[in-house]
């Protein structure tokens, strides 16, 4: 994965005062410097779909993609062709050109137990797995599934420098402003591995006995009187396995950190033209710039289509009430009406986004309109990326 400075993401910083320009979505895929593309925005916008249409169109124009989804819908293994995506990428059929295209879901559990089965001897790996704390932890405690994206993340472009497998990752993220959370993943397990608590659980197995003070004897007689032995035990050691192991993922999810910082890495913004979905993103663009992420554009999905013709909603539904009050042509009032309601629609969504590239135009953007079905195939994928890839 060769990086180079042909096309370069911006770093999000303050406004020019010009309009932004159209997001030039072939030339990102094309830059052999593009290494990661990692998707983001709210819930509902349509990431998923953008992430597999852009793995698409990279790998038929010649690059060798993998798309990693985090999101659970299971959209993007049916548009692909593919039964059921899991922690393994999947090779995707009917792909054109000469690249190549696998897909894969992210599967917290299993990229655990992979850290622990790296990470520990076997005798060792096997205490963990099966510690009741470890199985909650690894299942579904909050924020795992951020901490497992770094890793898989990691994992792949690490496997993709040593093999050539792959060019070009695509990363789809949760929803909600959760899909930023992975940023914070290595900040977030430090502090947890260096916490009061955890050093003081770890206190036993960190130093010979005669350290044991007589405060710290009467704090673990008190939590064995309230918790149970056995319960204090299992917990002692998941926090000793998890120093012992983890130091190396926290270590690897740093590096990931960087690498998402770096300039072979893109972040795509995602959002419906909806006034919610757009400070949503404005959100997003705003995290990213705190960060020095460096931000390629913005996507704006689903816009409704212009209905054309020079006829304005005020006028349509003056003809409307004209031909209401006579009384006849019904039908043609109920088409006028219609034409007003989408002319209002378009300008409404027209206002929210120049809103937004007033407040942020330094960000290129890519607008999508809405298609008449759902995606459930790779022709649907397809006509995804040619509207994605038409310049604005």
């Amino acid at each position: 994965m060769a990086r180079s400075s042909a096309h370069r993401p911006s770093r999000v910083g303050p406004t020019t005062g010009r309009p932004a320009d159209p997001l030039d979505v072939d030339a990102l895929l094309d830059d052999p410097g593009t290494g990661i593309i990692v998707c983001c925005g709210s819930g509902g916008v349509g990431k998923t779909t953008t992430s597999a249409a852009l793995a698409l169109r990279a790998a038929e124009r010649g690059r060798k993609v993998v798309v990693l989804t985090i999101d659970p819908a299971r959209r993007l293994a049916q548009s692909m062709g593919i039964e059921e995506l899991d922690n393994t990428p999947r090779p995707v059929t009917g792909v054109g050109g000469d690249g190549r295209l696998d897909a894969m879901m992210l599967d917290m559990k299993r990229t655990f137990d992979e850290v622990v089965l790296s990470q520990a001897s076997p005798e060792k790996a096997k205490q963990i797995l099966a510690n009741p704390f470890y199985i909650a932890l690894s299942s579904s405690f909050a924020g795992t599934q951020e901490y497992m994206a770094m890793e898989k993340l990691g994992q792949i472009y690490r496997d993709a420098q040593a093999d050539g497998s792959y060019d070009l990752i695509v990363v789809d993220t949760p929803p909600s402003r959760s899909a930023l959370d992975f940023l914070d993943a290595p900040e977030r397990l430090s502090s947890f591995l260096d916490g009061r608590f955890v050093r003081l659980l770890l206190a036993p197995a960190k130093g010979p006995a005669k350290l044991m003070t007589a405060g710290f004897s009467l704090i673990t007689n008190a939590l064995t009187r309230i918790l149970g032995a056995q319960f204090l035990k299992d917990l002692q050691t998941f926090v000793t396995a998890l120093d012992t192991v983890f130091g190396g993922f926290r270590q690897r999810a740093q590096q990931t950190y960087s690498l998402l910082k770096a300039d072979g890495t893109a972040f795509l913004v995602v959002a419906a033209p909806e006034a919610d979905a757009l400070r949503e993103a404005e959100y997003f663009v705003e995290r990213l710039s705190e960060d020095d992420m460096p931000l390629a554009g913005l996507v704006v999905n689903r816009a409704s289509p212009d209905p054309g013709g020079e006829l304005t909603a005020d006028e349509a539904m003056a003809a409307a009430e004209r031909l209401r009050r006579t009384g006849a042509g019904a039908l043609t009032a109920g088409l006028l009406r219609l034409h007003a309601d989408r002319v209002r629609m378009v300008e409404r969504e027209r206002t929210l986004r120049e809103r937004f590239a007033t407040a942020h135009p330094q960000v290129a953007t890519a607008v999508v309109p809405a298609l008449a079905g759902d995606v459930h195939d790779l022709d649907g994928l397809r006509r995804v990326g040619d509207l994605l890839a038409r310049r604005h």
